[in-house]
């Protein structure tokens, strides 16, 4: 047991949570399904229009080329468009598409609405635990941010992931 009881019961609690809000927010989406990695990147580069492969790489901790596989499907999708860094021809820089900027638009109001229609259901209560715990919840999000960049201090010392034997 951890400091917070059962820090698996945790994250099971928040990958279920996470789940079910796709599979209902695909029940009510038009249009086809993007892979979430697909999202992910279209996430990141609505919140920074013009970030290269390289850094979008590093922020979603992936491989530079896994990268620009995705920026090659979303290109082809019509979702994303490349420029030409001014200085750096090398350098791509990526933008939304008005098509993109709309379905994540329509995501992002759908996903408020939903949420918003299942936490209204609960006792006042719950509603106000879980805008207490938005703060941590949070401050648990970068710290585990930051150390994917800073490499694992506080992990498995024999690199077993998952506590499986599978690292």
């Amino acid at each position: 047991m951890g400091v917070i009881g059962d820090p698996g019961a945790l994250a099971d609690v928040l990958a279920g949570v996470h789940r079910l809000v796709r599979r209902r927010l695909r029940e009510c989406i038009a249009g086809p399904r993007l892979p979430i990695s697909h999202v992910e990147l279209l996430r990141l580069v609505a919140a920074n229009p013009g970030i290269g492969v390289s850094a979008a790489a590093r922020e979603l901790h992936l491989a530079d080329n896994t990268v620009s596989t995705l920026v090659n499907q979303l290109v082809s999708a019509g979702l994303l468009r490349r420029a030409t860094a001014p200085g750096d021809r090398r350098t791509a820089m990526l933008h939304l598409t008005g098509e993109a900027e709309a379905r994540l638009r329509e995501w992002q109001e759908r996903r408020a609405a939903l949420i918003n229609r299942y936490v209204a259901h609960l006792h006042q209560d719950d509603q106000e635990a879980l805008a207490a715990a938005l703060p941590a919840l949070r401050r648990l999000a970068q710290s585990l941010c930051e150390e994917g960049e800073h490499g694992d201090e506080h992990g498995d010392e024999h690199g077993d992931e998952y506590g499986d034997g599978h690292s």
